[in-house]
């Protein structure tokens, strides 16, 4: 049996590998257009590679998923984060726990996964192809046994048992016209975890500054998510805002990502709570400018920022501040409201929402329903989750249940798929 397997990224490499394990017989074959293998491995994180999340309830594990949270609460059950972390150490890559539940090698270096992926796939006899583009594959029959006809650059073309798709997300639709004509729906794809773009913000000059708890909310909509938040010389970045960008791709796209964003910076503290704090301000240390020393944990230059857009002057001290100057100081902090218009991609880290719809696959196997015999797994699908390891556990996890399914070929399957 030959098993060819389309994309040389994390989910396509567990496929393969896993493939090869379950069935030592199976010649397998991965394809990759570029010249190298693994490249949003190689970005991830930094260079580090956040390789998955903490292990935690299942319960919770799904809800950092805006698509896919059904298809990935029955996939989880048989290779979740826990057994991710096993399946690198049982290969002699130890990972380490940051405080945010984030995963890394305890290298801190994203080529101890790419040495242990390749590595690992080469042992196991695994060919591995770059620089190689799939243009088209057609259902043919070979003997018995009906597979695949794979259309190759140069007018190639190999044959597989099996296919897997795990070419990742396409910034456009058009990407999957040569999967579409097999009679699959897809889902508009979309970008998703991107940073907001406020050109107008007068917080820009600040970029770099950050705070531990923002709450970050859309205009019109039920999103908002809380969380760190940094301020960038475009706008606004950070876990909030990524988050947040996730669970409301569709709604910011339907919008042309024009819309306004609303920031606590105090989410632990009402309105009323932090007026009447500054007022206290008053009783307390009325000589003090107000400008020169922060107050309720907010970074010194946002505080100044924010002592000058209230058009309180450097030099006002606490006595002499106005009800109305301490009113508009308390707005800023509890309900920063910010235009945006347009965002930027998060680093090199390219996720989209949208792909193959889910239910046109097998929820078991990830198997096509129409092509028997064509499965898929990672990104390409209608699949994303949030910041934090969460995408590379979805790629770990549809690789693994799909290069199971595709290694255990008999020829009563054979059979069947005529």
């Amino acid at each position: 049996m030959q098993i060819v397997v389309v994309g040389g990224g994390a989910s396509g490499f567990m496929a393969a590998i896993t493939a090869a394990e379950q069935n030592p017989d199976a010649k397998i074959v991965i394809l990759e257009k570029n010249k190298t293998v693994l490249n949003k491995v190689r970005v991830s994180g930094g260079g580090r590679c956040n390789v998955t999340h903490n292990p935690s309830d299942l319960r919770f594990f799904i809800k950092n998923y805006p698509r896919g949270e059904k298809l990935l609460r029955k996939l989880l059950h048989h290779f979740d984060a826990k057994a991710t972390v096993n399946w690198f150490e049982n290969k002699g890559v130890k990972l380490k726990t940051e405080s945010d539940g984030r995963m890394f090698p305890v290298t801190d270096s994203s080529q101890t996964i790419i040495e242990c992926m390749v590595r690992t796939a080469r042992n196991l006899n695994i060919e591995i192809r770059t620089g190689i583009s799939v243009r088209s594959f057609t259902r043919v029959t070979n003997g018995e046994q009906k597979g695949f006809s794979i259309q190759l650059d140069e007018e190639e073309k190999i044959y597989a048992d099996k296919l897997l798709i795990a070419t990742g997300g396409y910034p456009k639709a058009s990407g999957f016209d040569w999967l579409q004509m097999h009679n699959h729906t897809i889902v508009n794809p979309l970008p998703s975890l991107f940073t907001f773009n406020t050109p107008e913000n007068y917080l820009l000059p600040l970029a770099g500054v950050s705070v531990q708890e923002a709450l970050v909310k859309i205009s019109g909509t039920k999103h908002e998510w809380q969380g760190p938040l940094l301020i960038t010389h475009w706008g606004f970045s950070g876990p909030a805002v990524l988050k947040l960008s996730a669970w409301g791709a569709r709604d910011l796209a339907e919008k042309d990502y024009n819309f306004t964003c609303k920031i606590s910076w105090l989410p632990q503290m009402n309105e009323q709570q932090v007026r009447e704090f500054l007022l206290g301000e008053k009783i307390k240390t009325p000589k003090q400018q107000i400008a020169s020393h922060s107050r309720l944990g907010i970074p010194a230059r946002l505080w100044k920022a924010f002592v000058s857009q209230a058009e309180i002057p450097d030099e006002l001290r606490w006595s002499d501040a106005t009800n109305k100057a301490l009113n508009r100081l308390t707005e800023l902090m509890t309900n920063s409201q910010f235009d945006v218009k347009g965002k930027t991609t998060f680093k090199e880290e390219f996720v989209t929402c949208g792909g193959i719809s889910l239910s046109d696959i097998d929820h078991e196997t990830l198997e096509s329903k129409s092509v028997p015999g064509l499965y898929f797994s990672g990104e390409v699908l209608d699949v994303d989750g949030i910041t934090g390891g969460f995408n590379f556990q979805n790629a770990w996890t549809t690789g693994y249940i799909a290069g199971k399914n595709m290694a255990s070929y008999s020829a009563l399957s054979a059979i069947a798929s005529k």
